[in-house]
């Protein structure tokens, strides 16, 4: 009895694997896109998938490549949270400071190339290639003054991704 109860239940289980997944789609017939979650975990990842992504393009073009600064990083943390705390995206934080204002009190003692940033609920790469497609945020990734790299997130409970990228020399 305890075998056939085993054999029973373990086609079952190989049959649960064969269930498609189902996906919603939305008004315009294509698929809803799924949340990107981030874990604690993820953090070091999602940098260094960042930061080796700007460096192909950057290298693709004949550029030089980019570090990660620790700095930066903390500047572009700072503003990520900022904005969400606002409910908006853009370059000024709720104390009204600019990013010229935010690298130099993490100590940074670099110039300020520009800082890009971004409300989604998309990955990191997704949001560089809509970076990319802009000339303003291309034009700031793609400096050929650029040496330093700083990127950081904040997101929301409900999924929402506040992404920022500044980038210095």
């Amino acid at each position: 009895m305890i075998r056939l109860i085993s054999i029973f239940l373990a086609f079952a289980l190989v049959l649960s694997a064969c269930v498609p997944e189902t996906t919603t789609i939305g008004a315009d017939g294509r698929p809803v896109p799924k949340a990107y979650r981030i874990s604690s975990g993820d953090k070091s990842k999602i940098q260094f998938r960042m930061l080796d992504s700007v460096n192909a393009l950057r290298q693709g073009s004949g550029l030089t490549p980019v570090e990660l600064n620790s700095s930066l990083t903390a500047a572009a943390a700072t503003h990520s949270r900022d904005m969400s705390n606002q409910n908006r995206p853009w370059h000024f934080g709720s104390d009204g400071s600019s990013p010229v204002d935010r690298v130099q009190r993490v100590g940074y003692n670099g110039r300020l190339i520009g800082e890009v940033i971004s409300e989604t609920y998309e990955t990191e790469l997704e949001t560089l290639g809509a970076w990319m497609e802009q000339p303003d945020t291309r034009r700031i990734i793609m400096s050929d003054k650029a040496t330093n790299l700083g990127f950081a997130w904040y997101q929301e409970r409900n999924g929402k991704i506040w992404w920022t990228l500044v980038m210095g020399n």
